[in-house]
């Protein structure tokens, strides 16, 4: 039978956009705090933006912070698809291109990027506007040409919430090529809703402040910091960057009460010198997401600062949060990702039968339905193996990871059917780094797998080369490889885990490689070394 929400049903309006519910004065969710409370601070800028300014920024298409901009483009009916400002022209004109934008808003910073991507994407360069002050280059336009205040809310442009776009965010698949997900107003509207009727039971309005330090183009950070808070009436308080120092001067400064963070950000809270310098009483808990975190790193964060870390689970394709742990269940379930969010049920099913397991505990993949479910992948006719139905008919997204129930609903994450690596909560397609290793003249073959890295807290790609007859196995020439990865891919995607030279690379009678045996030697290898991998 599949596993029902412990959590009640709520109401979820179909006929409403995304803008309506977080700013309209029809909005179905009822606001308990003032116009006046102040939403948005950014201390860097200075700039802080209480919820009607907020609004009025935005129909301004506001000061050029990205929040206000994607804000704004909602209200105009316009689909939002963040990128990675790290991209390189490649990877970005790859996204401009299979999402056919028609505009792209950037940085200064980022230009020489962005001019380079959309020639490859054919997008002409006066379709390229500014964020930053006005006149910043004289040869490009700049975002307050977007301006929204002429049109009123009669005038707006009809949206049809269950089909119109609200974002296309753009997921890794391990076919090495990113895949547009298509979020509609309504895939979004239900997951704040059911976010709100659940994490948000958890913060008041009243004294709630959240730090933000995810980034806005992922959909970890664009929901559950941006939108949720927007929706919730917390103060959110946003740094540009992820730096131990400036964090904690943020929660001190700021009384913050909690964060929602990737592994790697917990681990410093568990490790950093300075922890013991600020005063971090205000701090109720820790929300680590977009990777699986171990019991012993909880225990440790505990045992330091005495700050509870409980987790959820997501993904782009549900819009962010299907599961979320509460503040009260950390330590009883600890390591559980929580339960089901509201008007969601999910099959567990065995990988190898197809059947769905029948006993509390086992595992199998996740299967999951619900009104925040996207509908299949932007521009690609080939959906299978993203969908099953089961024996009445119904249709449900696998999500490709391996989970356990137990009998109060709650989820624990085991592993992941699919390939992918990920790199503090980023993408990592395994395939993609093998096709750039094979295009090196010195490659006969590749394997790229992911591999724990404890002292990083991620996941790190790790490299098994073949290399052409003749040619040294030393380490110089693993530092080559390395390096010629580096310089084609972003950040996220480098080989941190190194290149390691193999006699052949494990693959199947019909050429696919074996990645789980090749996973399977990396861990003997780590056993025999004695490794902490």
């Amino acid at each position: 039978m599949p596993v029902k929400s412990a959590y009640s049903p709520i109401t979820i309006p179909e006929n409403i956009d995304l803008w309506t519910l977080l700013f309209g004065d029809d909005s179905p969710y009822k606001r308990e705090f003032p116009p006046t409370k102040e939403i948005l601070t950014c201390p860097i800028s200075g700039q802080s933006y209480t919820w009607s300014a907020l609004r009025d920024a935005a129909l301004a298409v506001g000061n050029g912070l990205t929040p206000i901009i994607t804000l704004g483009a909602l209200f105009s009916g316009a689909t939002i698809s963040p990128s990675n400002p790290l991209y390189t022209p490649h990877e970005l004109a790859f996204q401009l291109s299979d999402s056919k934008a028609k505009a792209l808003i950037t940085h200064r910073s980022c230009l020489s990027t962005a001019v380079e991507a959309a020639k490859k994407a054919g997008l002409p360069l006066d379709r390229i506007l500014l964020l930053g002050p006005e006149k910043s280059h004289p040869d490009f336009g700049h975002y307050t040409t977007l301006s929204t205040t002429k049109v009123t809310i009669a005038e707006r442009v009809a949206i049809s919430p269950k089909v119109d776009l609200a974002f296309l965010v753009y997921s890794s698949g391990t076919t090495g090529l990113p895949k547009g997900v298509p979020i509609t107003h309504y895939n979004t509207l239900s997951n704040l809703l059911q976010a709100a009727s659940t994490e948000g039971r958890q913060f008041s309005w009243k004294d709630s402040v959240q730090l933000a330090i995810l980034p806005f183009f992922h959909i970890y950070g664009l929901t559950c910091c941006v939108l949720l808070s927007i929706l919730s009436g917390w103060r959110l308080v946003v740094l540009p960057r992820f730096d131990m120092g400036s964090v904690l001067e943020a929660i001190q400064r700021y009384k913050v009460s909690f964060m929602y963070v990737p592994p790697p950000v917990i681990l410093a809270f568990s490790q950093h010198p300075a922890v013991k310098d600020y005063d971090l009483g205000s701090l109720r808990v820790l929300h680590s997401g977009a990777a699986p975190l171990g019991k012993e790193l909880i225990k440790k964060v505990w045992e330091r600062i005495k700050v509870p870390v409980k987790q959820g689970y997501g993904l782009s394709e549900t819009n962010a949060v299907v599961c979320c742990q509460e503040i009260g269940d950390w330590e009883r379930k600890m390591g559980s990702v929580g339960r089901l969010m509201p008007n969601m049920e999910a099959r567990v099913v065995d990988v190898d039968t197809g059947k769905e397991v029948g006993k509390e505990r086992q595992e199998g993949e996740l299967w999951l339905r619900g009104p925040n479910v996207f509908g299949g992948y932007y521009n690609r006719k080939d959906q299978e193996g993203v969908f099953g139905v089961d024996g009445m008919g119904k249709r449900w997204f696998k999500t490709g990871d391996v989970v356990r129930v137990d009998g109060e609903g709650n989820f624990w994450i085991v592993e992941r059917v699919k390939e992918l690596i990920k790199y503090n909560g980023y993408p990592v397609p395994p395939a993609e780094l093998e096709g750039i290793l094979l295009t090196h003249p010195d490659v006969l073959d590749a394997c790229v797998i992911g591999i724990e890295d404890k002292s990083l807290a991620t996941e790190v790609p790790r490299a098994y080369v073949v290399l052409q007859e003749g040619v040294a196995r030393t380490p110089d020439k693993s530092q080559e490889l390395v390096d010629h990865v580096t310089k084609q891919v972003a950040p996220h995607k480098k080989l941190r885990g190194g290149v390691h030279f193999v006699d052949q690379v494990p693959k199947s009678p019909s050429g696919k490689v074996l990645r789980r045996i090749m996973r399977e030697q990396a861990k003997k290898e780590a056993r025999q070394e004695g490794s902490k991998l």
